[in-house]
């Protein structure tokens, strides 16, 4: 389990206050699915707690919790938080992707 993720502070800071919000724990599951534009797509959700075999990042006391499936197609990206025009939306920057598209929540390998 070599392979970690990283959670950038913005994406911390947004993660705690949905975590407020939702008056739930800080903790933010990635996972991977099939589908999406390109062949797999990344879906977020709010996590009551880490599984045993999950692999756990923290970043300012906010966790990032991703299952050993899913690890194999995301190791080694940086989770973010954007605003912009378009909107604002967590973003994966996964080294692994071979092609992404246009709306940036799918990807292939």
């Amino acid at each position: 389990m070599a392979e970690t993720l990283t959670l950038t502070p913005a994406a911390a800071k947004r993660i705690a206050a949905i975590a407020q919000k939702q008056t739930k724990p800080a903790i933010l599951r990635l996972s991977v699915e099939g589908g999406g534009c390109s062949g797999f797509q990344y879906k977020f959700e709010m996590a009551e707690t880490a599984e045993g075999e999950d692999a756990v990042s923290e970043t300012d006391g906010v966790k990032l919790v991703v299952d050993p499936v899913s690890l194999d197609l995301v190791g080694g990206s940086v989770v973010d938080y954007v605003e912009s025009l378009g909107g604002a939306a967590f973003r994966v920057e996964n080294p692994k992707a071979a092609a992404g598209c246009g709306c940036g929540s799918s990807f292939g390998i």
